[in-house]
């Protein structure tokens, strides 16, 4: 498995409804945009302060979380598509 380095956290993409509000079913080969929505799989250890000590994260392994569109590198390990991004991009942790 992959770990994180600095403030980077690795994300596992949350699937999207798969149906619209109407109840039609939307086929595997309807094109969709990445989801904003994932589980976090893994964290690093903190960005470095210039006290030379790191800030604690505020996300943990299995928040759920929110995050904007467009600032995840997308990667594959295994067969399985992951997202890693900076803490700052992390919007919320969904409850």
């Amino acid at each position: 498995m992959l770990k994180p380095l600095n403030d980077r956290v690795l994300v596992k993409p949350l699937k999207d409804e798969e149906k619209t509000a109407s109840g039609i079913i939307l086929p595997d080969t309807v094109e969709k945009e990445r989801s904003e929505k994932g589980e976090v799989i893994a964290t690093g250890p903190g960005r470095m302060l210039e006290t030379g000590q790191r800030a604690p994260m505020s996300v943990a392994v299995g928040n759920k979380v929110l995050f904007k569109k467009y600032s995840p590198e997308e990667i594959k390990v295994d067969g399985e598509e992951y997202l890693v991004l900076d803490e700052r991009d992390i919007l919320a942790i969904i409850e």
